[in-house]
Formats: structure tokens, sequence, C-alpha cells
């Protein structure tokens, strides 16, 4: 039988809730792995971050867990924590996103998993990390966008700091997790022996900013926020036009003489106080109302074609609404629509990492709540009649079957 992918035969129980630990599990899910979404009685909360839905579920909770199917476990009863227990002991990764320490309230940490499973690989993604003074406050991507500094070079000069439009620290978090957990698994390959992974968001963050982060703490200064420009470099950022924006980076030293061509001002290039990067970006708000005056003259489109003639990189900034309509990107690599018995076509964003040998692959859309919970305790050895007795006492839920019909696009 083909193998599904590099991480075929990976089996990763996935307790996390919100953003980052699900698109963790869903990227495991994508490259092979067997993901299972451990839910609880009333769902991931995630499930709830709309509008918009899709039947009873979000649009964003859908794109962050395809690739895994869904049983629901009551944690919180006496028999809950032993039936996880039973699927960690044949799972080779555990991924949970509680605050530290609530999962060994629950009798299902680290420590225990670990006795009865030593090559078992844990990850435990946190808002602050499971150490320091700061370790149990409770913290979502916007709090952290403000605790890690992001915020405070985000905005225009002078105006109020803003997030960052998309949840960059669930996101890089993810990403940093399951970085962590195939680390751990070469580990394992070389050791026999699974591990601990740890990913807070704040650190996550905190990498995120290597490049500001490296300038302070040789500087002392703070970036402070600078709207679309670079602190290390200029020209390098957005300038209007007479229909839109541009963004242009133009900092080399040969495109920044060809740009003073183009634009018919090359004087600027002689100017001592735009001679090097330096310079210019020490100058940069004069240097930018210089050129901004220039960019004003024609369109978007006419700017990017005279740019890119000269080799000098420019981009129009452009919304979701102008991306959709572009061949390059509407693919089905980038953007893959699985089939859901329910809902339909549910959309989502692809990997960008494509092996080339084993690429990555949509294996199915996101679950319902208790969706495949028989399923599941099925194939981990649970008859029929036991888990008749587990519903009714409340330990675990299953979906009512048939599903609802599958709707109509």
């Amino acid at each position: 039988m083909e193998a599904r992918g590099v991480l075929d035969g990976i089996t990763v129980l996935d307790l996390s809730q919100g953003a980052a630990g699900p698109s963790a599990g869903m990227v495991l899910g994508e490259y092979g792995a067997r993901v299972i979404k451990v839910d609880p009685p009333e769902g991931d909360w995630g499930r709830r971050l709309g509008p918009p839905f899709l039947g009873e579920d979000a649009a964003a909770y859908m794109g962050m867990n395809r690739n895994k199917r869904s049983v629901v476990i009551n944690l919180k009863t006496a028999s809950g924590p032993e039936i996880f227990k039973a699927l960690a002991a044949r799972s080779d990764i555990v991924l949970e996103s509680f605050r530290p320490g609530v999962m060994d309230r629950l009798g299902i940490g680290y420590s225990v998993l670990s006795q009865q499973h030593p090559d078992l690989i844990y990850c435990a993604i946190s808002a602050f990390g499971t150490t320091g003074p700061w370790r149990d406050k409770p913290g979502v991507d916007g709090i952290i966008q403000a605790m890690s500094g992001l915020m405070s070079v985000t905005g225009e000069p002078g105006g109020q700091p803003v997030k960052v439009g998309v949840p960059a620290a669930d996101m890089t978090a993810a990403l940093i997790a399951v970085q962590g957990i195939l680390l751990a698994l070469l580990a394992r390959a070389a050791t026999g022996k699974g591990q601990r992974v740890d990913v807070s968001l704040l650190d996550s963050l905190f990498f995120f900013q290597t490049v500001p982060w490296s300038m302070f703490m040789v500087s002392g200064q703070s970036p402070g926020r600078q709207g679309s420009a670079a602190p290390y470099s200029a020209p390098n950022e957005v300038y209007p036009t007479q229909d839109g924006f541009l963004m242009v980076a133009a900092y080399w030293p040969q495109r920044w003489d060809r740009l003073t061509q183009v634009l018919q001002c090359p004087e600027l290039a002689r100017d001592p106080r735009f001679s090097g990067v330096r310079e210019r970006v020490i100058h940069r708000e004069e240097l930018f109302g210089l050129l901004a005056d220039k960019f004003k003259m024609r369109s978007t489109e006419e700017w990017r074609q005279i740019l890119e003639k000269e080799d000098i990189l420019c981009a129009p900034v452009m919304d979701y609404d102008q991306l959709a309509q572009l061949d390059h990107v509407m693919t089905p690599q980038k953007f893959p629509r699985l089939d859901h018995s329910e809902l339909g076509l549910t959309p989502g964003v692809g990997m960008p990492a494509q092996l080339a040998d084993m690429p990555p692959k949509p294996q199915r859309p996101a679950p319902l709540v208790g969706e495949h919970t028989r399923e599941i305790l099925q194939e981990w050895g649970y008859a029929s009649h036991v888990i008749d007795d587990l519903i009714e006492q409340g330990v675990v839920w299953e979906r009512p079957r048939p599903l609802a019909k599958k709707r109509q696009d």
C-alpha cells in the first residue's frame, strides 16, 4: 500500500483548541499523520470563532482542523482520563494547549503518560510558557501581540498601536510546534525515547521579531511604529499612486540609482542625505515626501510596468478580492477544497512546504463534534456495547446518525 505521506504511521492525539494547536495538528495530518481530535462535550471553542459559519462550525475552525477525526471524551468524569490514557498508549504524539498544570490535574500530564509510554512525544502549547512569573497568566493572540512588543512596532508613526491583521502569535506558534515535534521524532529515531516539547505564544512572537529585537539589543532603541517602512532600509515602503498603493523596495545601490533615473530625479542619488542605506534610513521621512510626489503622478499599474522593466522590486497592495481573481493564486495546491458529507465543499489553505517525492495531501475535511467517536473507539478495541455504556454514562458522546442532508452548492 502506498504511504499517505512522510508521516504515514504516526498517530497524533490532538486535545488543543483555538488556533495554534489545531493548526499544528492539521499540518501533521497534511503530511500523512493520523490525527485524532479529542473534543470536550461542548466542542473546541474554536468552532465558535465566527461569523462566517459552515453549518454549526466557524469557517475559521474548518480551515484549521482538516485531516482529523473527532472523538468526544469528557475528561472531567472518572472514566474519561482512563480512556484518554488508553488512546495515548498507542499514539506517537500528544498535542495540547491548556494552561500549565491542567493536564496534570486531570491525571493525564506528561509525567503520567511518559511512564506508561516512554517513547511518547508530548507537545504543550501555552501562552507564556511553563516557567517564570507569567506562567499561569491566560492569553490569546491579541494579548500576546500586545505583550511581546509586536503591537508597539505595528501601525503608523505617531498613531496608536495596532494588531497585525492575522493571528500572528497563533500561526507562528503552530509552525514552531510542528518543527519541535518533527525534531523530537528525529531524536526518537536515534535514541528510542520520546520527550516533552514546550512552545509558548510569547516566545514564538519573540522569534517572529528576530530582526527588530536584534537591532534593539545592540542599539538600546525601541524601533517604534513606522507604518509600511522598514527600520533597516530605505526606500522600502508603500507609496500612494493616482489610484492605489505601490510597495517599492529599491534600497540596494544599483536599484536606488535606477529608481532616481526612472523618477527623473537623479540629483537624489548625489544628495548626501540619501547616499547610502544608512543615510536614507536616517532621513527616511524627507525621502518619502520627495518620492511620494513622484509616485502620485501615475497609476499603480503604470508604475508597476515601468519599475519592473528596470528590475526595481515593486508590487501593488492587493486585497483578498483581487487575489482571488488570479490564476497564480487560486490553485488546488494553494487553496484546497474538500467535500464534507454534510457541509459540501469546505475551503482551506495549502501547505507552503512542498516535498517533491511525498507532497502534502489534504486527507479529509474538518470533523464535526463527535463525528467519529464510535469509529475511533472501535479501532482502539472497545466493543460496541462498552461504547454504548460510556455514551449512556456521559463519558463519551457520539454525533447522532444519519448526518443532515448534504448542502447543495
